[in-house]
This record gives C-alpha cells, structure tokens and sequence, in this order.
C-alpha cells in the first residue's frame, strides 16, 4: 500500500527554483534513501514532508493519521530533564494505563460480592487495558530504554545528567534514541550516523534493519544506504528519479538514465537545428506563402516542451604518485601510551606497518585515533613507547580538521608557497583538476566551504608525491562522487596508507589490514571493514564442544577451506568489478551506434545502416545478459 505520494512539488527560495519538480511514492514498509549533491535541496524537501517547510505547487498526499517521526541534522534539542527522564516521556501513555490497572484492580477488590454484571464489565475492561499495556511496552519499557541508549553508545553516567548540559553529540543521540523510542509509522532520518561511532553505526542498522514502519533517509555513509535501503532517489537539479535497489544498485542505473536523457536532449536539438534552417529557408523566399510557413514552424517551436541537457557531474580527477620507495618496513611501534591528565586514552598500543600496506584504524568515539596519528606525525609525544621509522619516508597528512590551511592566503598562494618552482599555469592547472578554476582560485581559504577546503588540501598531497600517506578522515566534506574519485585514485597509489575513517564503504574498498584501537592496546584483523566484521563475529560465538582434538591434517584441510573461502570472495568482487566495467562499454558502444542510427547520412549505405541495426540489438542483448550476470553476482 502507498502511505506517501509527492507529485510535481516545486519549492523557490526568492528567484532560486531549488525543488522544480518532485515526484516521489514510498509504500508501507519501505526504506527509501535520498540522495544528490550538496545543496540539491534534500533537507529543504524532508523538512517538506515534515510539514516544516511551506512548498509552492505540486501536492503532497500520504495515509490519514499517520504518525510521523523527523531527525534533523542540525536540530539544537534542549531539555531541561534528564537523560532517563525525557526517554520515560514516550512512555507516558503506559504509565497512566498502569496508574488506571491500579486503581481499577482496587475497584474490583471492593465490589467483589457486589453488583456481578458491574463486576464482569470492569473485569473485561481490566483485560482489554492489561492487553493495550503490554502492547504498549508496559513490561519491558526500561529494557527497551536501556537498549537503544546503549545501542548508540550513550554512557551509563549520562543517564541521570540534565540534557542541556551535554555536548552537542550527546544531545544529537539523546533526540535520535528518543525518536526510535517512538516507532513512528514514517520515519524521516537526515544524516543520522552524524556523532556516531562505527559500533553505533552497526547497532542501528541493525535496528532500522528490522524496523516495521516506512523510512525516508538522507545520508553520505554509503555502506549504510546499502545496508538499509530497498530504493534509491536521487535529487538532481531541482528534478527527482526513483530507482528500486540499494545504493550500488543505483549506481548502475544512474549512467543508463544519463545516457537516455543526453540522447533525448541531443536528438530534440538536433531536431530545433533543422527546423530553424527551414525557417531561415523560407523567409529568404520573402513570399506570402513561405512567410506564413515560416511562422508556422516558429509557432510550433514556441510550443515545444524543451527537454533540460542532463547535467553532467564534474568530477575530480588526480591521481597520488610516490616519488620514491620505502624500505619493507614503514613504521614500528612498541607501547606507546597518552593520558591527558587523570584521563586515559590508550597503552601498550603497537603495531608494524609495512610497504604497500592499507590499513584502517577504527575503535570508539574518544579513544585516541586522531591522537595516535599526531604522535606518529611528530605533533604530538607519547607518554611512553617508541616509534622506529622507515628508510626512504616520505610522509604526507590530511588533516580532518584542516587547520594545515592558511584562512587568509588566496587559494592559488596555497599552493604556490609551498611549490614555488612551479609556474602559475601550472599551478592553476592542478587547481583546474580538483574544479577550482577561473577566478575561483583568488578566493581567501576562510571563505571556502569544507568541501572546498579538502579540495586545495588534495591538491597539495598530490603534488607532494609523499609515499606514506595518513589520512584522518579524507572523505568528510566531500559529496559522494568525490568520494568514489579519491577511492579510485587511493587504489592505484603504489605507497603505503594509515588512516582513520567512519567510511566503511571506503574502508572496503582501500583496506587490506584493519586496526581494532581499544584503551589497552590494538588488535590486527587481515582484509577489509567486512572481513574484520566476520573475525568479530567469530570472535563472540560461545566456544562449541569440539569434541576428540583435531589432527594436523583436519586442520590443514580447515586451513584450506578457509583460504578457498576467501579466494571465492576475491573472485566474485573481481567478477563484479568487470561485469560494471564491461556494462559501462556496452552503454558507450548502445550511445555510438543510436548517434549512428540517427543520421541520415548512414541510410545512404544500405550495408552500414543494416549493420547497425544488427549491432545495436546484439548489444542491447548483451547489456541485458550483463545485468543478468550482476545481479547473480549480487546475490551470491
């Protein structure tokens, strides 16, 4: 059943037209991800459907009293109770139902021997009420508190602590876990994974997973949209496209929609070309006739429903080049322990990084990452410990807190400062390859946006040619084409990698080593951010009665089982990076011979135009076989 239609909604902001035209249908259950470019407008329409934000035109209609639940991504919650008490608030209702149980179980204590047709309505009433109470949670409503707090990583001494006097973070997760509390029947989340560590992350997968209701979700974190979501829409010029299937589903529908619609697009152009050279014909004759033909044809064109050029994302395009090589090893170290005062972060940290190593630290929210990283850098000293370096290291950083930037240098002074030898076509050049071109690279550093800013600390890193990269956080600020941009050019670098990230469809695709941080110490898991979900999982399974002991040949052969195990996953994800490249190919050649197809010059070579037709079938077949294959490959 449909809950939510939006049909043709237009929404301007003075004489920017930022929503003009969305249409969107969730139905009952379903878990619909929004994305798009920054500034698209995909807050300006959830706020919308939230009945937060006037629109002005289209029509919003959805299933009568339905009960709503919005997170905002910037929402300033302010309480003046504490923790515990603002999540008893949703509750509320099971409280007065126990407070009417009681009071009722008195009633009928008193009216035992008394009026027995009154008696047998309170008892069937008792029933109907205990009923609705244990619907409602009555039995199991602390549990259900002390589960989504600690599901979201909120610590048990915030519990009592008023919640105005938390951080930001804190008062961020407090709103979230209250609004799941809720169980809404349309939940509309935008950026919910914001503040959250990767354990908390996991743990409201896991809930939203299994959620009953509907779901609308805006979010960067594109392991989470594939975790979650069963469509995709995508807001893009003011204008919406709904897709069925998760976010890497959507990425290989996305190129086909572009290439239908530039077809379109060039095809109608094409078609307004020859009509206006008609026009210009007929006017040259200057008769009464070929006037009035003229203006016919010019009528019909002012008439013409103009298909918009589909917009063609730019993106970036840098590639990270070591300068030179390593040795085998980049970095050893040995108990290194921070405290800042009485507060502890981590000891007896160690770890042995080696060339061509990608490894990504993880672990809670505070305990030391960042830190880690500093003292590795020099910036900061460990309280004990030692570091032994590499020979032949040249080590690059990407702050996530951008602070390497100078505010008030112009962009281009950025660069230039620190590569003076290169000409200034050169450097606006670089600049050029991470879309800051034109006048933009006179811009200040303070005006930038984050996204902007990461952009010049990019351009820097690459110009380095630094072969051991540590990176905090790289894909913060950026949108998600960016993202899929750097993970490309981080897969071809041939140096060594350490970095921190929330990311884990990034971590998947960079890593081959994950480094688990705890308070006391670190812990090595071989492969990418699934395979270390694998290891933990194994790792919390009970112990089984293994019976008799193995041999050393049962062993081996669990070995091997293992390793074929892992081999086979290798295969597959190396079969469905083909089956999109090959995908790719067939839409080029599919977009070759249409733009074949449509001329008229083809059809004067009977052969060529036959050919063409042949071709263009064959391919649009072996298209269909391609995606036939992914999605096979997909559910493996």
């Amino acid at each position: 059943m449909i809950i939510l239609t939006v049909s043709n909604l237009t929404k301007s902001f003075g004489v920017d037209d930022v929503l003009k035209d969305i249409n969107i249908q969730l139905k009952d259950g379903q878990k619909l991800g929004m994305v798009g470019v920054n500034g698209s407008g995909k807050t300006t329409l959830m706020r919308i459907i939230a009945d937060l934000e006037p629109y002005d035109g289209g029509n919003i209609a959805m299933k009568p009293d339905m009960k709503i639940g919005y997170h905002a991504q910037l929402d300033d919650f302010t309480s003046d109770r504490t923790v515990m008490e603002e999540m008893e608030l949703c509750f509320e209702h099971v409280f007065k139902i126990e407070q009417r149980l009681r009071q009722m179980e008195e009633d009928m204590g008193k009216m035992h021997d008394g009026d027995p047709y009154a008696y047998r309505k309170l008892t069937n009433d008792y029933t109907r009420l205990m009923d609705e109470f244990e619907q409602g949670g009555g039995y199991g409503y602390k549990s259900a508190i002390l589960g989504v707090l600690n599901g979201l990583s909120l610590p048990k001494e915030l519990y009592d602590k008023n919640i105005n006097l938390l951080s930001g973070g804190e008062r961020t997760r407090v709103k979230l876990a209250k609004l799941l509390l809720q169980k809404p029947d349309l939940l509309l989340l935008d950026e919910p994974t914001n503040h959250l560590d990767l354990e908390a992350i996991g743990w409201l997968e896991d809930y939203l997973a299994s959620f009953k209701g509907s779901m609308i979700l805006i979010s960067h974190d594109r392991y989470f949209l594939d975790t979650i979501c069963d469509s995709i829409v995508e807001i893009s010029m003011g204008r919406s496209e709904q897709y069925e299937g998760n976010y890497t589903r959507y990425l290989a529908l996305r190129n086909e929609v572009y290439e239908r619609r530039m077809k379109e697009y060039t095809q109608q152009q094409k078609e307004i070309a020859r009509q206006k050279a008609i026009i210009e014909r007929y006017r040259r004759y200057n008769q009464e006739w070929s006037i009035h033909k003229a203006k016919t044809r010019e009528h019909v064109l002012e008439k013409m429903e103009l298909v918009e050029k589909p917009r063609d994302e730019s993106q970036i395009e840098f590639t990270f080049q070591a300068r030179r090589r390593t040795g085998n090893d980049v970095l050893i170290a040995e108990g290194l322990k921070k405290s800042f005062g009485e507060r502890k972060l981590f000891e007896n940290v160690g770890m042995h990084i080696r060339a061509g190593d990608r490894i990504a630290l993880i672990g809670p929210n505070g305990i030391g990452k960042t830190t880690l990283l500093r003292i590795i850098l020099g910036l900061e000293t460990s309280d004990d410990g030692e570091i032994i370096y590499g020979a032949n290291l040249d080590t690059g950083y990407y702050d996530q807190q951008q602070t390497s930037l100078t505010p008030k240098k112009q962009i281009i002074d950025e660069i230039w400062d620190e590569f003076p030898r290169m000409s200034q076509t050169q450097v606006r050049s670089c600049l050029g390859a991470f879309l800051l071109s034109g006048d933009d690279v006179f811009r200040t550093i303070s005006t930038l946006s984050g996204g902007e800013r990461a952009r010049v600390m990019f351009t820097k890193l690459m110009l380095r040619g630094d072969n051991f990269l540590i990176l905090d956080e790289p894909t913060n600020h950026l949108d998600m084409d960016s993202r899929e941009v750097l993970e490309s050019a981080l897969a071809d670098f041939t140096g060594t990698i350490f970095f921190v990230s929330h990311d884990r469809f990034f971590i998947n695709r960079i890593a081959n080593k994950v480094y688990e941080m705890s308070p006391d110490g670190m812990r090595e898991y071989l492969g990418d951010y699934d395979d270390y979900i694998s290891a933990k999982r194994k790792e919390e399974q009970p112990p089984e009665d293994l019976g008799p002991v193995r041999t050393k040949t049962a062993i081996r052969d669990e070995k091997r089982r293992e390793r074929e195990a892992k081999e086979q996953r290798q295969q597959r994800r190396a079969a469905i990076q083909k089956c999109e490249k090959d995908i790719a190919a067939c839409e080029e050649e599919i977009s070759r011979l249409e733009a074949l197809m449509g001329d008229p010059e083809t059809y004067k070579d009977s052969e060529l135009a036959a050919k063409c037709a042949v071709d263009y079938n064959k391919e649009q077949k072996r298209r269909d076989e391609l995606y036939e294959l992914w999605e096979s490959l997909q559910d493996e």
